[in-house]
C-alpha cells in the first residue's frame, strides 16, 4: 500500500494574501480521495521529532531559540511565517513524517509526504518557509541507526536546496543533486555534490533531456540504498516564483522518469513535495496530485 504522511498540523494559519499556498495541504488529499486514487487507509499520522532527533542535524542554540520562542525578529524574518509554538510543532511533525516515509519506502518501495522538502533550513537557522530541514534530519537518522548506508537526494525544486548543500557538505554518505533555476533564490548557493543550473524559460524538452542524461548516471555512480525525491512543482511556467517553463505534461514526465528510475533500480524512494506558487492554486494541486497518481500506478497497480 502507498503510505502517505498527512496531518492537519501541516496547514498553518497565514494571512489571506500570503504567497505560500497553505490550502494545498488539504486540497491534495481531498482531491485524491474524491477521485478514488487513494482511500483513507493510505494515510498515516506522523509523530513529532524528539529533541535528540532535532539535534542530529540542527544546533543546540537554534533549537533552544525555537523551543523558547526567542529568535530575534531579524532571525525569524527570513523564514517567512509568523514565529509561534504552533509553527515549531508543525515543523517537528513534517520532518519526522519524512523519516517515517523513508522507513515505509524500505518496506513498500515508495512512500510520500504531503508536505516536506524544507531544503532552505540550515543547521543554525531557517529561511525560505523552512524551519527544520526534513530530508537532512531523515538522512542523518537513517545513517546513525544503520537503516541506510548511502543516500541520494534528488532535488528538483526550482530553487537550489542551499540548506541541504550546507548541512551535507562534509557527509560523504549523502550525495546532494540539485537541478534548479540559475537566476533565482537563493542568490548565494553553497555547492551541492552536483548542481545543474538552468537558464530562465527552460521548457519541457531541454529540462527532460538534462534530467534523463544525468539521473541514471548518478544512480549507477552513487549506488544509493535510499533516494529522497523533492518533487516540487515550482518548475511550472505558471509559477510566480519559478522562472522556468515546464507544462503540466512536462512535470508529469519528470516525475514518471524519477520514480521509474528508482523502481527499476530497486531503490526505495521517499517523496516530499517542496514548493509550488502558481497564481491558480489548482495548477499547484493538480501537479502535486500527479506525483501521487504516478506513485500509485507505478508501484501498486494490479
Amino acid at each position: 500500500m502507498l503510505k502517505i504522511a498527512y496531518s492537519e498540523i501541516f496547514r498553518y494559519h497565514v494571512p489571506e494574501k500570503h504567497r505560500f499556498p497553505m490550502k494545498k495541504y488539504t486540497m491534495i488529499p481531498e482531491r485524491l480521495l474524491a477521485e478514488g486514487t487513494i482511500t483513507t487507509e493510505n494515510f498515516f499520522a506522523p509523530r513529532a521529532l524528539t529533541e535528540d532527533e532535532i539535534l542530529s542535524t540542527h544546533t543546540a542554540e537554534y533549537w533552544h531559540k525555537l523551543k523558547t520562542q526567542t529568535l530575534s525578529a531579524k532571525e525569524a524574518r527570513p523564514i517567512g511565517f509568523e514565529m509561534t509554538p504552533e509553527l515549531v510543532e508543525r515543523g517537528r511533525h513534517i520532518a519526522h513524517a519524512t523519516y517515517q516515509c523513508a522507513l515505509y519506502a524500505k518496506q513498500y518501495g515508495i512512500a510520500m509526504n504531503v508536505a516536506g522538502g524544507t531544503h532552505h533550513s540550515f543547521a543554525d537557522h531557517g529561511e525560505g518557509f523552512c524551519v527544520f530541514n526534513d530530508v537532512c534530519i531523515a538522512s542523518n537518522l537513517l545513517l546513525s541507526r544503520g537503516e541506510a548506508q548511502k543516500i541520494l537526494i534528488v532535488d528538483l525544486d526550482v530553487h537550489q536546496g542551499n540548506g541541504n548543500a550546507s548541512i551535507m557538505a562534509d557527509e560523504p554518505r549523502v550525495f546532494v543533486f540539485s537541478m534548479h533555476g540559475a537566476k533565482n533564490y537563493p542568490f548565494r548557493k553553497p555547492p551541492s555534490d552536483l548542481d545543474i543550473e538552468l537558464p530562465n524559460d527552460t521548457g519541457d524538452a531541454d529540462y527532460l533531456s538534462v534530467l534523463k542524461d544525468t539521473l541514471p548516471r548518478l544512480i549507477t555512480e552513487v549506488a544509493p540504498d535510499m533516494i529522497f525525491y523533492q518533487s516540487a512543482v515550482d518548475v511550472l511556467a505558471t509559477d510566480k516564483l519559478g522562472k522556468l517553463a515546464l507544462t503540466q505534461a512536462g512535470c508529469y514526465e519528470r516525475d514518471r522518469f524519477v520514480l521509474s528510475q528508482a523502481k527499476d533500480a530497486g531503490i526505495p524512494v521517499a517523496v516530499v513535495m517542496g514548493g509550488g506558487y502558481s497564481e491558480d492554486i489548482n495548477d499547484v494541486v493538480e501537479a502535486h496530485c500527479n506525483t501521487f497518481r504516478l506513485a500509485q500506478a507505478l508501484f501498486f497497480a494490479g
